[in-house]
């Protein structure tokens, strides 16, 4: 069997930039990127905080430290900067890998600066 499992995550980024009619994509400062894992050209799901929108695109490289986050072409009308977004990557894992998989996530604060990561998600209290 094949689990579509969270690869990674970056929680809560803050949309800088909405470009309509830039080529449709989502691009994320080069240094969360790496931090992430998410590739360039991967698949995102993109879940907008403020509004409940969600969509999909895949992400693009901005310049490292930028604190870049531009959602791009047709996703534009779903995001406006100041949106918080949660951007999520998921991967396909057989139950071997899935028994020892771990997502990476990223947190950020209001500029986009990573303010730490985590390997798994608190219990959520009652």
């Amino acid at each position: 069997m094949q689990l579509n499992m969270l690869k990674a995550k970056i929680h809560r980024a803050s949309v800088t930039h909405a470009e309509l009619h830039y080529e449709g994509s989502c691009a994320i400062d080069g240094n969360l990127l790496d931090i992430s894992g998410i590739r360039e050209y991967e698949q995102i799901h993109i879940y907008n905080v403020n509004n409940g929108e969600r969509f999909s695109t895949y992400a693009i490289r901005a310049d490292e430290g930028s604190g870049i986050i531009s959602i791009n072409g047709a996703a534009a009308h779903r995001a406006q900067p100041g949106d918080i977004i949660i951007i999520a990557a998921y991967g396909v894992y057989d139950e071997a890998e899935a028994v020892e998989h771990k997502p990476q996530l990223v947190y950020v604060d209001r500029h986009n600066t990573l303010t730490h990561t985590n390997t798994s998600i608190p219990k959520q209290a009652a």
